[in-house]
């Protein structure tokens, strides 16, 4: 394997490989939460906080996780995510209720919030500035698919198998990840002494929790004053951490603002939440729907979807070659009017016995559509990031991308609670009603992909490929001796 080390595409790989897991493991258990909650005797309530215990625990700590990167390495906080994420894969799969399940995804989530911002700072640093979009590519490819491809996988994996192999099945890909990682990961350290700023962290935790539970609990507490109480101190609690990052400016903050005069990365930022949102606030409702409505096994309503990841898979690296080349902005624009225009079809589509066939081209077209804008979102994002702002730039953009799918998953799920229940209420049939929810819930997806489309127009467009460096990146960084 000597010659494999530190060589870029074979990094690229085992970095893909455990980005893969953690962003598969977003969707996948949505296929599964009938099973779940007659298997663990768990209510909705329980098992939507499965879905996004995960990910609130992943917001919650990536902007951590790319500092604690610089200071003790990128690849042994890789390494030190993939053990946590796959030991709590193994603890996921053997709950015997829904209180340890959660448990054991919130220690899945802080695995993947250790292992996923190392893997933009470990790109930047092995891949030189002309290949460095390729490469961004690729990954946001990985990104893409592994969010379609989980409720086909699951829908599998919970048929065949059972749901708990829907956590299971991480265990070989973990342990193929951890020991390539040794095998070809370059150990990179950057010679200068990194600060943590620990009331950062406790600030933006608090603020995310407060925030999280608010939405995700709100139908629950019937949106009482506690609920609204909690929101508000969420927000305030965000101004506070603003005002906190403001005044470290000059030392080590978690969020340097700098990041932000490039104007693309601020405008990816936003955009990157948006399609978050837009993708959970598609996938949760429209496989609850094939379930329990067309009464799909978990296996046929995964293949409903699969049209779209393989479409995504097949657009999706030639979309990162192509913005590489002459550029993002008119990409994304494309890509997300094509992912809005999908998913209208889909709700448009969706009858009480629609045959499952009738959802191909609408499926084909949502594909097409997060093809041609994972890549470019994360190319684009990166495009013009210093080597050395990399880590922090990964964590900004990981966190609010897990921001972005925390929201859409309390929103959404809010919402169907909410409005399944006021449907019922006027006499409907269960298919009827939820029906008519799909209809309602599906305003928010479409609503915030055309408000990306529309911020898509601030895109300092890239016309064509910047020369190399003068010096590669992985040349003139500092490797020193594991401290």
């Amino acid at each position: 394997m000597r010659k494999w080390h530190a060589n870029p595409w074979a990094v690229l790989v085992t970095l893909s490989l455990g980005f893969f897991m953690t962003l598969l493991d977003l969707t996948i258990v949505n296929i599964a939460i009938p099973e779940m909650i007659d298997g663990l005797g768990a209510s909705l309530d329980q098992t939507l906080w499965v879905v996004s215990g995960y990910a609130l625990v992943l917001a919650v700590l990536l902007i951590s996780a790319g500092r604690l990167g610089d200071l003790f390495g990128p690849r042994n906080l890789f390494a030190a995510g993939l053990a946590i994420f796959t030991l709590a894969s193994i603890a996921c799969g053997m709950a015997a209720g829904p209180a340890l399940l959660i448990a054991a995804r919130a220690v899945q989530g802080l695995g993947a919030a250790l292992l996923v911002p190392q893997t933009m700072t470990l790109i930047v640093s092995v891949f030189p500035a002309q290949r460095r979009g390729a490469a961004m590519g690729i990954w946001g490819m990985v990104a893409g698919l592994a969010t379609l491809s989980g409720p086909t996988l699951g829908g599998i994996l919970v048929s065949t198998v059972g749901w708990r192999w829907i956590f299971l099945v991480n265990v070989p890909i973990g342990l193929a990840a951890l020991a390539l990682t040794f095998l070809v990961v370059p150990d990179i350290r950057h010679g200068r002494k990194h600060r943590f700023d620990v009331m950062g962290v406790l600030i933006a935790t608090a603020a995310l929790f407060c925030l999280t539970f608010g939405l995700q609990e709100g139908e629950h507490y019937h949106w009482g004053p506690g609920i609204w109480a909690l929101l508000a101190a969420g927000a305030s609690l965000v101004a506070g951490f603003l005002l906190n990052q403001r005044g470290k400016q000059d030392q080590e903050p978690l969020v340097p603002f700098t990041l932000f005069r490039d104007r693309n990365f601020t405008v990816m930022t936003v955009l990157v939440a948006l399609v978050s949102m837009a993708m959970i606030g598609l996938v949760l409702p429209f496989n609850l729907y094939l379930q329990s409505v067309l009464h799909m096994s978990a296996i046929k309503a995964g293949m409903v979807l699969a049209p779209s990841s393989l479409v995504s898979m097949t657009v999706g690296p030639f979309a990162g070659r192509l913005s590489d080349r002459i550029g993002g902005k008119y990409l994304l624009m494309a890509g997300l009017t094509l992912y809005a225009t999908g998913m209208l079809a889909i709700v448009l589509t969706a009858g009480v016995a629609t045959p499952w066939y009738a959802f191909i081209p609408a499926t084909v077209v949502t594909g097409l559509g997060i093809g041609c804008v994972v890549a470019p979102m994360s190319t684009e994002a990166m495009r013009n990031v210093e080597p050395r702002l990399a880590g922090a730039a990964s964590g900004v953009n990981n966190t609010i991308r897990q921001i972005g799918a925390v929201i859409g998953a309390a929103t959404v799920g809010a919402l169907l609670q909410g409005r399944l229940a006021a449907e019922l209420a006027t006499g409907k049939t269960y298919a009827d009603a939820f029906i008519a929810t799909m209809h309602v819930t599906a305003i928010l997806p479409i609503a915030v992909v055309m408000a990306g489309a529309l911020a898509c127009l601030l895109v300092r467009n890239h016309t064509k490929a910047k020369p190399a460096d003068p010096v590669p990146a992985v040349a003139t960084r500092e490797t020193t001796p594991g401290r």
